[in-house]
């Protein structure tokens, strides 16, 4: 795992673009077509904004989504599905090759089958992620299972997680946010070749320092991040602010 600091939030989208555009051109020049995971929430807006204007063949390019919660429809503001196509994949210079949405508003775990059928061969090239304040890594929540080979699952989301989404103000109140999800799994989230994880925000600097200071466990799922050789969190003043112990390159 690499850690990559960057000055300012801007900053940080823009580099975590930059490398994970580049590992997506090398995985077309290598194959002619790449696979990516695209995470969707606030603390990634600046990463996605930068990753649209990026120089790519999004023609040979096919997107997996990394989570949704259940029951939501994709007409709520919360609506990670809405994200995606708002701030992605409808703004793409081109039509990406495939898209493949998380649906968790009817069987769950048909949609689960679904998903598991065609992202089970795939090599995925880049997983682009975040941390969440309660550690969480995409939707799975402290404990996190760290051994389901099952790549998307329904979790259980738990109150710290359901909190960020009122704080960040997609809810306006915390009976609002559905207590479950379809999530990519922890285990599937490891096989991508390149895992970009983009954390800004003050708000994120203890989990943040639990993440990449603390011991692998899966009370901080994010940990796990500590045991992938292709993993590169960008991190900004704020969201460093509690860390003593990694040591960072600065963004060039």
């Amino acid at each position: 795992m690499n850690v990559v600091m960057c000055r300012s939030t801007k900053e940080l989208g823009a580099r975590a673009a930059r490398d994970g555009a580049e590992a997506i051109r090398n995985a077309i020049r290598e194959r002619g077509a790449a696979n990516i995971v695209i995470p969707t929430g606030g603390s990634q807006v600046e990463m996605i904004e930068a990753l649209v204007g990026e120089p790519v063949d999004w023609t040979r390019v096919s997107v997996f989504h990394l989570d949704e919660y259940v029951g939501l429809p994709v007409t709520h503001p919360a609506s990670f599905r809405r994200f995606l196509r708002e701030r992605f994949i409808n703004r793409l210079p081109a039509r990406v090759a495939e898209v493949h949405e998380v649906n968790a508003e009817g069987d769950l775990q048909a949609e689960c089958q679904r998903l598991n059928r065609i992202i089970g061969p795939r090599i995925i090239d880049v997983a682009f992620v975040g941390i969440g304040e309660n550690g969480h890594l995409a939707f799975n929540d402290p404990p996190a299972d760290f051994q389901t080979r099952e790549p998307y699952i329904v979790v259980n989301l738990d109150e710290a997680c359901r909190r960020q989404q009122v704080g960040e103000g997609w809810f306006s109140r915390l009976d609002e946010v559905p207590t479950r999800a379809i999530s990519m799994s922890v285990q599937q989230i490891l096989k991508a070749r390149r895992i970009i994880c983009s954390v800004p925000d003050q708000r994120k600097a203890r989990a943040v320092q639990a993440a990449l200071e603390g011991p692998v466990t899966p009370m901080v799922p994010s940990s796990i991040l500590q045991t992938h050789q292709g993993t590169t969190v960008y991190l900004e003043p704020a969201s460093a602010s509690l860390l003593t112990r990694v040591a960072a390159t600065s963004a060039q």
